[in-house]
């Protein structure tokens, strides 16, 4: 099996995966990307850390001991 990836203009997407779909050959994996909520639910719980560590209440990893443990 084969693996294509495709970017579609998106005032064209919905009738390509249409096409797409109309193809018993062709298997559709949509994007599991994060939803809407998710992003922001992750960006707000990031500027709670972020204050926190501000405040001297979080403490964090140093970058450099970070990327050494990659």
């Amino acid at each position: 099996m084969k693996r294509v990836v495709l970017n579609i203009e998106n005032s064209k997407y919905n009738f390509f995966i249409e096409l797409m779909r109309s193809l018993d050959f062709v298997h559709i994996e949509e994007d599991s990307g994060d939803s809407k909520e998710e992003i922001v639910a992750n960006l707000t719980q990031a500027f709670k850390d972020l204050k926190l560590y501000k405040e001297g209440k979080l403490k964090t990893t140093p970058a450099q001991e970070f990327l050494n443990e990659l």
